[in-house]
């Protein structure tokens, strides 16, 4: 990344994308944040979460300025193509440039959020930019349980106006997120052997899907790799002689699951008539989802067989759960033209020891609509398992549309490109609500690069989008 343009950003991108990060595996981040700090000598605190704070003086005619707090999550999903050879805990993110983006090799890239750590920390460092006093909040674990802001203390930010700079969308001032809540089922069994002599077994899998973001792609329709395979085994576990040994699907919670298979069987007999009806199945699905999903897979083909199976009746009421259970947009906001209020993930289906384990997420910028979502998915996973947990959720941001902050951060835009930015609500989460549960009188807003793809392989953001956003950033600093 060294000839890319801003190098005071992307230098320190490069050296964050060198040290592994996954949610809720900070120990590596945060450590080198903390060496960043004393290198550059800066004033740091690192809590008991491993989130780290860093604090710099006001530049000369600043100084009676208020304090601006700029703030990013160090953690990043960490998702790969199934033939892609990388281990998150231990290897770099193998980074290229195709044109105006930058890419990552079969993974995910970790611009979210490594570019708004990047950004913060050239901003702190720079020798040019004049600024009122700055923090530097880095928090851990935003992508699968928003840890770090949970556990953040109260009085460790003395700043009132607060800049995340986690967003994905170019031109574009964020000042309200939706609020979440993940849903945890199993359905334990014991496993049983077949006893007929007369089965066929067979392998159906799907890959190749776009999948993304839980919030901010779930209104593209793209397709849900759990939903297509499960639709195709309601139609199979019809046929005589089925039995379903396993099953696995997607990944991550806050991501659309990409890839997923199933192992079953069918009677001998049966096994040509049920390859006509899955390429019919095929040709259905393709129809369905047309140009969005160009490089779509659906595969079937003869397996070994199996040592075990998950009991026919359970088997049934696992297919039945999974097909009822609800994805995607939910409902659309009456007050913002445009912006999912409410939706649901099937993000995972994997099979344990002796049980399989379903993941969901539920989003909404209306608290009781959020827990509405949350029981129907509850009642459709009841069907089938025996345990079905909910997470303590986060709220959403309500958003504040005589924010001083953001009239500032508008004008910012506004000398520096000659139009206007759009001033939006997102329906991903943000860390903003829990900040403002403890912090309640700050000023939030929103911005980041263009980004496409996140919580993908196909993630990637753009170069010339971050050039702007950090001469946005900057003036922003500046105009305070």
């Amino acid at each position: 990344m060294s000839n890319l343009e801003p190098k005071e950003v992307f230098a320190i991108f490069e050296q964050i994308a060198r040290v592994p990060r996954p949610s809720k595996h900070e120990e590596k981040i945060s450590a080198w944040l903390a060496d960043f700090a004393k290198q550059h000598n800066i004033d740091y605190m690192v809590d008991e979460a491993m989130n780290v704070i860093m604090r710099v003086p006001a530049t000369a005619s600043y100084e009676d300025k208020p304090c601006i707090i700029l703030q990013a999550h160090m953690d990043m999903v960490c998702e790969k193509n199934s033939d892609v050879n990388h281990d998150f805990m231990q290897d770099p993110i193998q980074t290229y440039v195709d044109g105006d983006w930058l890419k990552a090799r079969g993974t995910t890239l970790g611009g979210d959020d490594g570019i708004g750590v990047a950004m913060a920390l050239a901003a702190i460092t720079s020798p040019t930019l004049k600024h009122p006093a700055m923090e530097c909040l880095f928090t851990v674990d935003e992508e699968t349980g928003l840890t770090g802001a949970n556990k953040l203390k109260d009085g460790c930010l003395t700043g009132k106006q607060l800049i995340n700079l986690d967003s994905e969308d170019d031109g574009q001032i964020f000042i309200g997120c939706a609020g979440g809540i993940d849903t945890l089922a199993k359905m334990h069994y014991t496993a049983v052997k077949a006893e007929r002599k007369d089965l066929f077994p067979l392998r159906i899998s799907d890959k190749g899907l776009m999948g993304g973001h839980s919030g901010d792609d779930i209104n593209k329709g793209r397709g849900n790799a759990n939903q297509i395979i499960v639709r195709f085994l309601f139609e199979a576990m019809h046929t005589d002689g089925f039995m379903l040994a396993a099953i696995n699907g997607g990944n991550l919670r806050n991501a659309i699951a990409r890839e997923a298979e199933a192992v079953f069987t069918v009677a001998e007999k049966e096994k040509e008539n049920l390859r006509v009806r899955f390429n019919e199945y095929v040709a259905t699905i393709e129809s369905e989802l047309g140009d969005i999903e160009k490089d779509i897979q659906l595969n079937m083909e003869s397996t070994d067989m199996p040592q075990s199976f998950i009991p026919t009746d359970k088997a049934t009421r696992l297919i039945q759960a999974l097909y009822a259970c609800p994805h995607g947009v939910v409902a659309m906001s009456k007050d913002m033209p445009g912006l999912v209020e409410t939706s649901t993930n099937l993000a995972s289906v994997k099979m344990k020891d002796g049980y399989v384990e379903i993941n969901t997420s539920q989003r909404s910028s209306v608290e009781s609509k959020k827990h509405d979502i949350k029981n129907k998915v509850e009642c459709a996973l009841a069907l089938a398992c025996d345990e079905v947990t909910h997470g303590d959720g986060y709220p959403g941001w309500k958003p504040n549309i005589h924010s001083p902050l953001m009239e500032v951060t508008k004008k910012a835009y506004q000398d520096l490109f000659n139009e206007e930015p759009k001033i939006l609500a997102i329906h991903a989460g943000l860390e903003c609500g829990l900040f403002l549960e403890k912090y309640p009188y700050l000023d939030m807003v929103s911005i980041g690069p263009q980004m496409i793809g996140v919580h993908s392989p196909q993630e990637r953001l753009s170069i010339s989008s971050t050039g702007r956003c950090w001469q946005w950033l900057c003036k922003t600093i500046e105009s305070l």
